[in-house]
């Protein structure tokens, strides 16, 4: 996809975007923290970062980032591992057609079922509907919790809204430190071109000195803040999450960080629309991927369609972007069950999404070759007779050679249609059906729903 001489050139370009050009701080005394790290304030609320307190910068990160699940799961995501897929943002959910609003119920059934997704890593709360801007995060992170089992990745609507994040961990913690289990973590993108604002630096801040992951995020949108060319987009990309670095190593040194390149996208000329599953974007991110895992970090991209529905147009994109993430072993691919350029939510598109991504995920595991999967002596001593379905060797290896969808269809004709004929989004639905049956998983007791609500009503009359 790109070259080490083309990564390498894309980064210089950045390097000189940021020394020369530089990015938009609004906040003065980070601004005055970073002078005094080397860089440079020629006016405003403009700063320039030379290209060794980029190197600074980018040495202090971890090489590893740990993301912990409530059930005591644990990943290490490092540059160049293999990927998980996490749920992804929305304003909305898609019903029969049509869109309802995102609130609180609508969101808990949503987390219940994602809880059922074996491919699915992580559940991302949602702009809900029914809850005060400032503390729309802190009530995602709540109902997460009492509905999954998945790692927790609220989305942020103030950054004072963390200090109720933090005090949530420490009750779903139980006493053990968050920098050893972070259940949680957190991210923030730049305003592209180049301008990080007010909320961003606030979120950078007020998460600082707990060891806990921050994603950092660009999202330049080719044709619009910034170049049509691809290559040009990447050099916009590559600044601003550099730039972020910058600041958040400023604030904390030492902080595990993902290197997020993975949110471009590029303007539809004859729409307006940013698109979000067109091959663009899987270049674009898959790019990304490449870019971060130069700087020796990990990375994220995400996934996504601009189709209405559940449909073939729907699963195509998510395919494209998808595997195409993971062929570049991009750590984090976001969007499981997004719609509509990310503004909509699907639970048919959610299980969907977890069989392409678990046929993605065997597909990166790639071929295992030794002695035992050449399978020599089996051939040999098989020769000419089809006796492979009864001999061990099968017995042994189908489970984990072969992968194994739960709604894709598999069956003969005749099977199918005697089982009533179903389309894949059909049977989407059913399954939809059947993990809403089950039990609601949860480590949260009785006593910790409490002390949660009432961590969340305190800081909602904070911020009210």
């Amino acid at each position: 996809m790109l070259s080490q001489d083309q990564i390498e050139r894309i980064h210089a370009a950045s390097l000189r975007v940021l020394a020369e050009t530089g990015v938009r701080v609004d906040d003065p005394a980070l601004i005055e923290q970073l002078c005094r790290e080397g860089c440079r304030q020629p006016a405003g609320n403009v700063v320039r970062i030379p290209p060794e307190v980029v190197a600074r910068a980018v040495a202090l990160c971890p090489r590893q980032v740990k993301l912990a699940s409530l059930d005591g799961r644990e990943t290490l995501l490092a540059a160049g591992g293999p990927s998980i897929f996490w749920t992804g943002n929305a304003l909305n959910l898609a019903v029969d057609g049509r869109i309802e609003p995102l609130d609180t119920a609508r969101f808990a059934d949503l987390a219940h079922v994602v809880d059922g997704l074996e491919y699915v890593h992580a559940m991302v709360s949602t702009c809900l509907a029914d809850v005060p801007p400032p503390i729309r995060g802190l009530a995602g992170m709540r109902l997460i919790a009492e509905n999954c089992l998945k790692h927790i990745r609220p989305c942020i609507y103030d950054p004072r809204e963390i200090g109720g994040m933090l005090e949530m961990a420490q009750v779903l913690l139980g006493g053990r430190r968050l920098a050893e289990h972070p259940i949680f973590s957190l991210g923030y993108t730049a305003i592209s071109p180049l301008h990080w604002s007010v909320t961003a630096l606030g979120a950078f801040r007020h998460s600082s000195g707990h060891g806990l992951p921050m994603m950092v995020n660009s999202e330049p949108g080719g044709g619009v803040s910034a170049p049509a060319t691809l290559a040009g987009e990447l050099v916009v990309g590559n600044a601003e999450a550099l730039s972020g670095v910058v600041i958040c190593q400023t604030l904390e040194p030492g902080r595990p960080l993902v290197f997020n390149m993975g949110f471009a996208h590029v303007m539809d000329m004859q729409t307006t629309v940013m698109r979000t599953g067109g091959v663009e974007n899987a270049l674009l991110q898959a790019a990304g991927a490449r870019i971060a895992a130069f700087h020796g970090l990990p990375s994220a991209a995400w996934m996504s369609t601009e189709s209405m529905l559940p449909d073939a147009a729907a699963a195509a994109e998510h395919v494209l972007t998808g595997l195409m993430h993971a062929t570049a072993h991009a750590n984090i691919i976001w969007g499981v069950g997004n719609l509509e350029s990310t503004k909509c939510m699907s639970l048919e598109a959610a299980v969907l999404d977890n069989d392409m991504a678990g046929a993605i995920l065997r597909a990166q595991q790639g071929i295992r070759v030794d002695d035992d999967t050449l399978a020599v002596e089996v051939i040999q001593e098989l020769g000419q007779r089809s006796a492979y379905l009864e001999h061990p060797h099968t017995l042994t290896h189908f489970r984990e050679e072969y992968y194994y969808p739960r709604v894709f269809n598999r069956r003969p004709r005749g099977k199918w249609e005697a089982l009533g004929a179903r389309t894949a989004a059909e049977e989407a639905a059913a399954r939809v059906e059947q993990l809403r049956k089950l039990p609601v998983r949860s480590v949260v007791t009785p006593p910790q729903r409490q002390e949660l609500a009432a961590i969340e009503g305190r800081w909602r009359e904070v911020l009210a």
